[in-house]
């Protein structure tokens, strides 16, 4: 069994990986050769802590199996720790015996980024300059950093309840070339090209209203009950996608959707599906597009994957 300590990791991991990793796994996560297993939730004895553990197997190409273990301990911030961990444990297909653990902190914010970027990729305007971040924590930058790759962004607003926070992530992205500055919602969605909301907000953001025609929406920050970033009425103007249309139902952004019936997730499209060609992307410079990424364990094992196969082909 191979332990992979994020120190092993981060030479390797980039967003470029992690693009082409996160890609491949949505087509997986469309395809009926995947398997996602239910998602479990706990916390630790301490109020306000938390872990999820999500596990998944596929045999589109090579068969991955396996899971991972997310925490959140708020008070570790207080410790000099980080809050957000992960660890991503890879097993043998054909035994059932563990095969890797990856220790996944920074690896899981550039999956996390990098779901962003994909999904941009098929549904922003090619053309997009202007970005909107909501929030200012660990995964901003990340976000930020992701879509800087793959779209002529000039200009980044940043709407954050902690100014010095937001002052912060400005001057980190200043350092790349980027005209990055403090506003409010109001002003920020108005103008926006791309909005990301990277929360654990349970309110919504912004107004509806506020949301130009042709604008793209990233929902990173809704993967539980009860969390909400966007204003639902905002949905009825745009085209709806997510990672896995029933589970943003339940735990995603959409869980705040309306819907026809208990089984409507017709009007959710996969991301997969765009990607292969089975459904539509943007069709026209004025649509409205949202994505809602609550995120999968296929996006853990693929990455997981690739990181694996860069350290060996780096003789690490």
């Amino acid at each position: 069994m191979r332990f992979i300590s994020a120190e092993q990791c981060r030479p390797v991991v980039t967003h470029r990986l992690a693009f082409e990793a996160i890609k491949a796994a949505l087509v997986a996560t469309a395809s009926p050769a995947s398997t996602l297993f239910p998602v479990v939730i706990g916390h630790g004895s301490e109020p306000g802590t938390r872990f999820t553990v999500k596990s998944a197997t596929q045999s589109v190409n090579v068969p991955l199996t396996g899971l991972k273990v997310g925490t959140y301990w708020p008070k570790n911030s207080e410790h000099g720790l980080p809050r957000h961990n992960s660890y991503i444990l890879l097993l043998d297909d054909d035994t059932g015996a563990l095969n890797a653990v990856l220790e996944g902190g920074q690896v899981n914010a550039f999956r996390t980024a990098a779901a962003d970027a994909v999904a941009a990729h098929y549904l922003a305007r090619p053309d997009a300059s202007r970005l909107v971040l909501f929030g200012a924590g660990h995964q901003a930058k990340y976000e930020a950093e992701a879509l800087l790759e793959r779209f002529p962004i000039t200009d980044v607003l940043i709407v954050n309840r902690d100014r010095q926070k937001a002052e912060a992530l400005c001057d980190a992205l200043a350092e790349k070339g980027v005209n990055a500055g403090v506003s409010d919602a109001e002003t920020a969605c108005r103008t926006a090209d791309i909005i990301v909301t990277v929360t654990g907000s349970t309110t919504p953001l912004f107004q509806a209203e506020w949301v130009k025609p042709g604008t793209h929406i990233a929902s990173m920050g809704s993967d539980a009950r009860g969390k909400q970033e966007l204003p639902p009425a905002l949905f009825a103007r745009a085209r709806l996608f997510a990672d896995l249309p029933e589970q943003s139902r339940t735990l995603g952004e959409f869980q705040h959707a309306p819907r026809v019936s208990e089984h409507d997730d017709e009007s959710i499209t996969a991301i997969g599906n765009v990607i292969i060609g089975n459904a539509f992307g943007r069709r026209g410079p004025e649509e409205i597009t949202i994505f809602d990424s609550s995120g999968v364990a296929l996006q853990d094992l693929f990455i997981a994957a690739a990181i694996l196969n860069a350290l060996d082909n780096a003789g690490a």
